[in-house]
């Protein structure tokens, strides 16, 4: 007898274990249910828009959508169209695999004051987000302070720092290119709590600095003995030093438009601004700890650099869901092996959760496969063993239910034509693809073929 599994997600962690199921032994209906009309979440929104290779990986879960046991229902909010209780009665197994998609404060004095917002808001307005196309970002300022030393703080950093040129030929939104071109930023100062051998930046990702048209990146290789590595640190963060000590000094005279401050060991302790964000004042830091465990310690004295718009970029978290247990202080949806557990750490029958909301806004896109094929293991381990199944005809019922409610219901047809749309729309200006970036234009695109007929 076939069973059922709904995915509540869209991005790589639901297509990674749409793919496990689909490949197990056993014959299983995957149903995908997403808010938005358009799918792949992360790779969509989150990754740079002038990092166009990262974005292939669409094409494995394009196969995956093509299995005649997968179904896509797009324009379908879970929690609000549909219960988890719903699911759960429909469904022999639902998997939640929504993400991360708010992110973490500073909890400082000032945080909240305009012009002083988190970089998933900066990356979804880039990116085309329809939640976030509408958002406003001061970039009258010449300076902008990103606060964060990872990937996402360098993704930010690049797309301020980058020529209208540049970013003409990537996807990024036309409203975001168009705010840019008009920029009046020159200094971006990456910002970082403990030293330069800490940080979460990748080799490739960091080089890139080096290789954009009139920008300078500046670094102080005094950082260094400031933060009093050990040699086998300094061995261990070897290449990411080398690139560091490549960049300007300083002290150097400018060579180009836009200068991207590389700085250390400084803990974020209050934005201050009469009616928005003028300046963020930052104390010193020492590390403390062993070799590889370190840890930052503010110190009473402290440093101001004046910004007109500050970019928090300290990490993402996942969001509640109605029905779903939910541990707010780590932003992410109890689990163990895949399963999510109650309060007592028993596991909630037919529940699991894959990617970044079971564990977390770690590792890289790939690093969902592991993680959502041990979840879709669990899962068909539970399935196998179970005593009942599902009877069909309320999963059939429910997708019969969804199709006829008022708001309309983007199929993976409907999301063909929306990406077709889109390729043409960009090739038109020399772009990958122009995305259409509200929902209302979306169901257009997607459900035009359908009223014609």
């Amino acid at each position: 007898m076939t069973q059922s599994v709904a995915i509540v997600g869209s991005g790589p962690a639901g297509f990674f274990a749409a793919q496990a199921f689909l490949s197990a032994d056993t014959p299983i209906k995957v149903d995908m249910y997403e808010r938005l009309p358009v799918p792949f979440g992360l790779v969509r929104y989150g990754v740079a828009p002038d990092h166009q290779k990262l974005k292939s990986v669409t094409a494995v879960f394009e196969a995956t959508a093509a299995d005649p046991d997968f179904q896509y229902l797009g324009n379908v909010t879970v929690g609000q169209d549909v219960s988890f209780d719903e699911l759960t009665e429909a469904y022999d197994a639902v998997v939640v695999a929504t993400g991360a998609i708010s992110d973490r404060k500073l909890s400082i004095a000032g945080e909240d004051l305009s012009g002083s917002v988190s970089a998933t808001e900066f990356v979804s307005w880039y990116n085309g987000h329809p939640e976030f196309r509408d958002r406003k970002f001061d970039l009258s300022h010449p300076n902008v302070v990103v606060i964060g030393n990872g990937n996402v703080a360098l993704d930010v950093s690049r797309i301020l720092a980058k020529t209208p040129e540049e970013l003409a030929a990537s996807d990024i939104s036309k409203h975001a290119l168009d705010a840019l071109s008009n920029s009046k930023v020159t200094d971006i100062f990456v910002v970082g709590r403990r030293g330069p051998l800490q940080a979460s930046f990748s080799i490739r990702e960091l080089r890139e600095f080096s290789m954009l048209s009139d920008v300078e990146p500046v670094f102080d290789p005094a950082e260094v003995d400031r933060a009093g590595a050990s040699p086998k640190e300094l061995n261990e963060a070897s290449r990411m030093l080398g690139i560091l000590k490549g960049f300007a000094h300083p002290d150097a005279a400018r060579q180009a438009a836009r200068r991207i401050h590389f700085r250390f060991l400084l803990s974020p302790a209050e934005i201050q601004g009469t009616h928005a964000a003028e300046t963020v004042v930052f104390s010193k830091c020492e590390l403390e700890g062993e070799a590889f465990k370190r840890r930052a310690v503010p110190t009473t004295s402290q440093v101001s650099i004046p910004a007109g718009l500050v970019l928090r970029s300290v990490g993402y978290r996942g969001t509640a869901l109605p029905g779903v247990p939910f541990d707010e202080r780590s932003g992410t949806v109890p689990t163990l092996q895949g399963r999510i557990v109650d309060a007592d750490g028993l596991a909630i029958p037919k529940l699991y959760a894959a990617g970044w909301i079971r564990r977390g806004p770690s590792g890289i896109i790939g690093t969902n496969r592991e993680c959502a094929t041990e979840t879709a293991q669990s899962a068909l381990e539970d399935l196998a063993a179970a005593a009942e199944r599902c009877d069909p005809e309320l999963r059939t019922g429910l997708l019969l239910r969804l199709r006829s409610g008022s708001s309309a219901k983007v199929d993976i047809a409907g999301w063909h034509r929306i990406d077709r749309m889109e390729r043409k729309a960009g090739e038109a200006c020399g772009k990958p693809r122009e995305k259409l970036t509200s929902v209302p234009e979306m169901l257009e695109a997607a459900l035009a073929l359908e009223h014609a007929l």
